[in-house]
């Protein structure tokens, strides 16, 4: 019974809740740019790439025809699908700038006030005048004996 109970402490601190929300939403984000992608970005780059969809070009590697759409292709065997994958890589770039944005601006709503806070204490004085007596006597070239 103890690891149940170590498992809900676990479970129920903030940080794994925070975390939890965070890639749910971020799965649901991911589904939206993954839609514009697909659906707005990619219908007028594959019109000016002859008209075809552009999730639909490959290479075919088992002697299948070049006409096929992609998932009848993969059926008749391997095929090197690049117009998925540059699609996916896209969907990533857009997905990877649009969270960049967000972030900035969250940073800039922040404001000077949570910045000012993160930079480091000034040095205490007394922290100074030990260093410069310090730097004093590493410059000091006298023999020691010469000073009693």
């Amino acid at each position: 019974m103890a690891m149940l109970e170590e498992f809900k402490k676990f479970a129920m601190r903030g940080n794994v809740v925070d975390l939890a929300v965070g890639v749910i939403i971020g799965g649901a984000f991911g589904r939206i740019v993954d839609s514009l992608v697909q659906d707005v970005i990619m219908p007028p780059i594959g019109k000016l790439f002859g008209g075809l969809d552009f999730a639909n070009y490959y290479i075919p590697l088992n002697h299948q025809p070049y006409h096929l759409p992609l998932a009848e292709a993969k059926k008749a065997g391997a095929v090197l699908a690049y117009g998925n994958f540059l699609t996916i890589l896209l969907n990533f770039i857009l997905l990877a700038f649009v969270i960049f944005q967000m972030v900035r601006l969250i940073n800039r709503l922040r404001g000077p006030a949570e910045a000012a806070a993160a930079k480091p204490a000034p040095t205490p004085e007394d922290i100074l005048l030990l260093r410069e007596i310090r730097d004093s006597l590493k410059n000091d070239k006298r023999d020691p004996k010469d000073a009693l």
